[in-house]
């Protein structure tokens, strides 16, 4: 069968960019990737306000998981867009789609709107970070963009202290529907600024194909995934046909997905780049570190008011360690790479930083203050600056220009994956050590409280008589010690596939020729 020939990219004039466009152009693109890291960290303090207003502590872990998983499932179809429409375009479009998540979500009558306006939100979020990351991809060359990622990773740390910050701030002192409100101006910042800067980036012409059964199957498989993870073994037994069935869908789907992907012009996730060894492995970091980082951080505002007794305010600067660890070694790690050229020890130290990291928080328990837990974040956080904007930059400079887009969205999309799937797995067992604890200290009536997603906010918790508060706050640091004990078993695969990462001249770096003369690995020239 003969395809249809795929859109060609128009060279594009070669006329630079001036700095100052390009720093109006990066205020706008950070603003975007500040509004898809800072719901998720607002969201988070504000969690245990919002199970106590809309109940459903049985299902709380899917207001991470809806937003996380469709942010998975649509960055790669994001990523294709771009390619094919142009990234300015693409990147205000997802701007839109996150806005309207966060205003419908802000009118939540229950957990099961909120989940539903929270999937929303996580479509818009898939095209943010990926936009960004391609737009910047194209404007500087790999071997300065190590500064820049610096930069654009230092964005991370602001989102991950404003964020609990802010969502403490409004959960304390507001009505936690601002937790999601407070996108809105943001937002439409980003819009004006992006959409009034003069950035012109390479288009194609000709005949555009878009993968919809790929993004069809592609939905289907991780949805049915994430599906089996959340619930195997606490709804549903794992021989239930419900479990059996999810699984046989996962796989029908995703070996449909492979055979579509070999066959369409324009695949969704082109399989030949993974061929490619460097990309492979920053794939499979961005997965092993989002699941780490997404799914043991999501429950440590959990702990931290319930447990250490903080408030929500509190908890967010409880965060804070974790963040000036990751924006200290962030940016001394693009630093380090621009001036350099080397980047292959930053992945194996971050992954093994990361390790150690949760591996320490595997210790917290009743008694373990706010200064031995903030140490324990430091490491982690630590970890986390060396790995996060080195993979991005392994995976942009291991494909051709054409292709950034698709790459940058694959990384971003594994790392996504990880945190879906990650925030599901260590959710089951974090909630089913609490049910466990309820029910072994107070019998039938403590599984009743869990099971019917009791609304139980620090608040109330903190009014229950001693026996019911001793148990739920036992069962929380058991389900806290475990999700970070499977984060830390992830980590450890990591650090062992980070050894097989190659050092490879960075694009536009100064490399040998046949004949031994120095010469430039080609970049590149962007329109004005």
């Amino acid at each position: 069968m003969s395809a249809p020939a795929a859109a060609e990219v128009t060279p594009p004039v070669t006329t630079p960019l001036t700095k100052r466009k390009q720093y109006t152009v990066f205020a706008g693109l950070m603003i975007g990737i500040l509004l898809a890291m800072l719901d998720n960290m607002i969201v988070g303090t504000a969690m245990p306000t919002i199970v106590g207003d809309l109940g459903g502590l049985n299902h709380f872990a899917w207001v991470v998981t809806a937003y996380t998983l469709a942010s998975a499932v649509s960055t790669p179809i994001w990523g294709k867009l771009s390619d094919l429409y142009g990234r300015k375009g693409m990147f205000m479009a997802s701007i839109v789609v996150f806005l309207i998540g966060s205003a419908l979500a802000g009118t939540s009558g229950s957990m099961t709107e909120l989940i539903a306006y929270r999937a929303v939100q996580g479509l818009g979020a898939g095209g943010l970070m990926v936009g960004a990351m391609a737009i910047m991809a194209e404007m500087v060359a790999p071997k300065d963009r190590g500064k820049t990622q610096g930069l654009f990773a230092a964005v991370m740390p602001l989102a991950m202290v404003g964020g609990p910050l802010l969502g403490g701030f409004i959960t304390d002192n507001l009505d936690w529907r601002w937790s999601f409100y407070v996108n809105l101006p943001l937002g439409i910042l980003a819009l004006l600024v992006v959409g009034a800067s003069s950035l012109h980036l390479p288009k194609r012409t000709g005949k555009a194909v878009i993968d919809y059964w790929g993004a069809a199957l592609l939905t289907v498989g991780i949805g049915s995934l994430v599906l089996l993870a959340t619930w195997g073994g606490t709804e549903y037994a794992w021989g239930s046909w419900q479990i059996i069935g999810l699984g046989v869908l996962t796989v029908v789907a995703l070996t449909a997905f492979v055979w579509v992907e070999r066959r369409v012009p324009e695949p969704l996730l082109p399989l030949r780049l993974f061929k490619i060894r460097n990309f492979t492995l920053a794939s499979a970091l961005a997965f092993m570190s989002g699941f780490a980082m997404f799914g043991a951080v999501s429950f440590l505002p959990q702990y931290q008011q319930i447990v250490q007794g903080a408030s929500a305010t509190n908890s967010g600067l409880l965060l804070l360690p974790l963040m000036a660890g990751m924006l200290v070694f962030s940016t001394v790690t693009g630093q380090l790479t621009s001036r350099t050229g080397h980047y292959r020890t930053f992945p194996i130290v971050g992954m093994a930083g990361m390790a150690v990291g949760t591996l320490l928080l595997t210790q917290l328990d009743t008694t373990t203050s706010s200064f031995t837990s903030s140490l324990f974040l430091v490491v982690m956080g630590a970890g986390l600056g060396l790995l996060m904007g080195t993979t991005n930059l392994i995976a942009q400079n291991s494909v051709d220009m054409r292709e950034l887009g698709v790459a940058t969205s694959t990384a971003t999309f594994a790392r996504s994956m990880g945190g879906s799937l990650g925030v599901a797995v260590l959710g089951s067992i974090f909630t089913g050590r609490i049910t466990d604890s309820m029910t072994s200290a107070l019998g039938s009536a403590g599984s009743q409280i869990t099971s019917s997603g009791g609304q139980l906010s620090p608040k109330m918790i903190e009014a229950l008589p001693a026996p019911v508060r001793d148990a739920y706050t036992g069962g929380m640091v058991s389900g806290i010690q475990s999700v970070f004990l499977w984060a830390t078993a992830f980590l450890v695969i990591g650090f062992v596939a980070s050894w097989f990462i190659k050092s490879e001249p960075l694009r536009g770096a100064t490399v040998a020729s046949s004949d031994g003369k120095p010469v430039a690995k080609p970049v590149p020239v962007l329109a004005d």
